[in-house]
This record gives structure tokens, sequence and C-alpha cells, in this order.
């Protein structure tokens, strides 16, 4: 029996990337190559609450050229938002909307794009739409620059993060080195990577050698040991008349408080921090006197679309693509995924794992991939890491600035529910 055609809905969730408008593409491309099973894809204002305060965006006024150019543009779109769903064992309120809104706009395939606390939402509606007989088939699509999903090769968003990081401290490390005989001796970047070194570690794919920058990595997987920590600054300066230094923003003293935890929260639980990179600053200039420059990376990490890796971009679109394809062989309450095939060539193909097995699962840096000594990567990291930050895609520029897509973001009329 031919199944009836539908209207999907999608969204982006947490922290956007360089490439999470690529997915979006893939979506959208998708199902309108696809007619025969979609009437038309909805995408939430602001991921989840989109669907809840019944704000949907009507994709299909949207451009032929604009829709294909998100493969170039940074952010989200449609927007993100940081939203918990609750326990339905607890509280079925946020369910109950959900399937009002799905009711009523005929909403039969659910696309969520984002990181762990996302897949856990695709979880929970999935699980709940299957305990209450509501035929709405739930993909999850990944994105995380943490790189810290399980059960992928690597998430969607690191590969351009890691490209910018390992250039951003090639660079400064060069500006330092040229100043360190007068001037400022330490150079510190703070990056994302809150309980996972990924983005950090990225950074030694600067330089083959540990005698060029990063001299030092900072990972919230080892505990930091401060002591130990300035000996290894003024060796290194000692031997190289300069220190790079990069470091995980959520790097833990040994009693396992982060090193700047502000003590605020943010809409998942999560602590907000207040930045390591000026604190390891005034450690260095206080203990050993030395001048300190620091950078917080920030935004700029996640949006440098302009040097994305080539890699990262193709993933991810041929994530948004699949995740149609899986839905329209009938799959739910699945994630899209990849799996790398071999190294050299890299090589990977696309599969898909339970949304059960990646919901809140956090994958680390495994301790394999950090040196003995704590402060850099192993061969091992380094044979992993390198080639997702391969092959450049670069956006049109005009004027010397990119070309970015601007859409209409058309609301559809809300119903009474």
């Amino acid at each position: 029996m031919k199944k009836k055609k539908r209207n999907a809905f999608y969204a982006q969730s947490g922290g956007v990337t360089a490439v999470i408008n690529a997915s979006a593409c893939g979506v959208i491309e998708a199902v309108r190559k696809n007619k025969k099973y979609f009437n038309k894809l909805y995408a939430g204002k602001n991921g989840i609450l989109g669907a809840l305060k019944q704000e949907l965006i009507d994709t299909s006024y949207e451009s032929k050229t604009d829709i294909s150019n998100l493969k170039n543009t940074p952010g989200g779109i449609f927007g993100s938002c940081r939203y918990k769903l609750k326990d339905f064992n607890d509280d079925e309120t946020d369910y109950k909307k959900l399937l009002d809104v799905f009711s009523a706009h005929d909403i039969g395939y659910f696309f969520y794009n984002g990181g762990g606390d996302s897949q856990d939402t695709s979880n929970k509606i999935a699980k709940f739409c299957q305990i209450n007989n509501f035929d709405v088939q739930c993909i999850g699509i990944p994105k995380t620059v943490d790189n810290d999903l399980p059960l992928i090769d690597f998430c969607p968003g690191f590969g351009s993060v890691a490209k910018y990081t390992a250039i951003s401290t090639l660079e400064a490390g060069l500006d330092v080195a040229s100043m360190c005989a007068t001037s400022t001796k330490v150079f510190i970047l703070e990056v994302m990577g809150r309980h996972a070194g990924w983005i950090a570690a990225s950074s030694a794919l600067a330089n083959e050698s540990r005698k060029k920058p990063p001299h030092i990595i900072l990972f919230p997987e080892i505990l930091f040991d401060e002591k130990n920590f300035l000996n290894n600054v003024q060796s290194t300066i000692s031997k190289h008349g300069f220190c790079v230094i990069v470091a995980s923003e959520g790097v833990k003293n040994k009693k396992g408080k982060f090193l700047a935890e502000s003590g605020l929260k943010d809409a998942f639980g999560h602590s907000q921090l207040g930045g390591v990179a000026p604190f390891l600053a005034e450690l260095i200039k206080t203990k050993k006197g030395y001048k300190c420059h620091w950078a917080v990376a920030d935004y700029l990490q996640r949006s440098a679309r302009h040097i994305a890796s080539q890699t990262d971009v193709e993933q991810a679109y041929a994530l948004g693509a699949y995740a149609v394809d899986l839905a329209i062989k009938g799959e739910n309450a699945v994630m899209a995924s990849i799996k790398r095939v071999s190294e050299n060539p890299y090589k990977w193909k696309l599969t898909k794992v339970p949304l059960s097995k990646v919901a809140n699962v956090e994958k680390k840096l495994p301790s394999k991939f950090i040196s003995s000594d704590g402060y850099h990567i192993t061969n091992s990291c380094r044979k992993y890491l390198t080639p997702l930050i391969d092959g450049e895609n670069f956006p049109k520029f005009n004027k010397g600035i990119p070309v970015y897509s601007e859409f209409k973001n058309k609301m559809v009329k809300k119903k009474k529910l």
C-alpha cells in the first residue's frame, strides 16, 4: 500500500557551525527531489521552539539558488535554540503541544539537526510518538563542533573548526616567534570543548613537530597541574624563545573544578565558563613574569566558513540528504551517521545508528590520542585528524566579501489547536 504524502519538519538546534546549513541544504533539496513522498518542508523558527510555538517556516518560498548557496553559508538559517525537553514520564506538556502542531499541519517526518542534547530530544519525541501510536518518523542529523557524538567517524562542524584552529595556531605562532626577543613570550589560544578536547587536539595539525607551535595543549581529559604546567612553559621558552599554548575551555584542576567556571548555567544545565585563557595568562605573568597575549576563538572558530574543510562540507550535506532517504525507507528513531572505510586514502560511507545509543552519550578524546606527558597528541591522533581538515571549499566572493544566502523565512499561518 502506497504511503500517503505528508509534510516534513526540519529544525536546527544547539550551537551552530560553519556547515550546519549544508545539512539543511541536503534536507531541502532531497525533499524537493522526492515529491511523491512529501508535500511541503516546514522549518522550525529557532529549533524545537518553532514547533512548540507553531512558528513554522515554509521553505517552498526559497529559491533554488539561495538553497544551493546554503552549502556556503555559516550560522543557522532558520535560527537555533538551547531547549531541553523534560522526560515525558514527568511532564507531557511539551510533547502534547508537539503532537497537536504535527497533527494540525499534517507533519509525518521530523528531522532534527544537532548534537547530543538534540539527539536526546529526537529520541524522546520518537518514543512518545511510538507510545501514543502517532505516525511521525524521527530522524536525527548530527552536528557539533565538539566532535563528541558517539558512533560517527566525526561530527559535521568539527572538521572546519579543526581547520580554523590549526591555521590560527600556525599563523599566531609565526607572529609570536617574530616578537619574542623583545616582547611577547607566551600566546594562549582558548578553544571550545567543555568536556572533550578534540578541538584543542586539532591545533597540533599546525606543525608536524612539537618543537613548533603549539608547544603545549591543555585538554579537559587531563587534570591541570599548575607546577608542572609552569615548569613546561619555562622550559619551552628556554629552548625556543617563546611558547604557544592551546587550551580547551573546560580544563579542570585537581579537584575537578573548571579553571574558569563562572557559576552560571545554560539552558541544558551545563556550567557557563568564564575564560581559561586570561586565567592562564595571569598565572604565567604572576608566577613567571613573562609577557603574555591571549585570544578566545569563541564564535569565530565555528563560523569561519571562508576556510571550511571540504571533507566537512561534503559530509554535512550528504548526511542531510541521507536523513531524507532514511525517512523514505521507513526508518524511525535513528541518526544518520558516517563510518570510516579506509585511512589512506580516507574513505567513508553513510550509515545509521539508533538514537537511543547516541542521546546524551559523550565521546571524549581517547587516552591513546594524548601524549604520555599529557600536553600534546600522539601519532594515532594525528592520523585520525588529518583527513578531516583536507580540502578547501571556498564560498563565492563579491567585492572581497563572501556571498551568503538570506532567506525570506515566510511563516505558515497558525492553526487553531
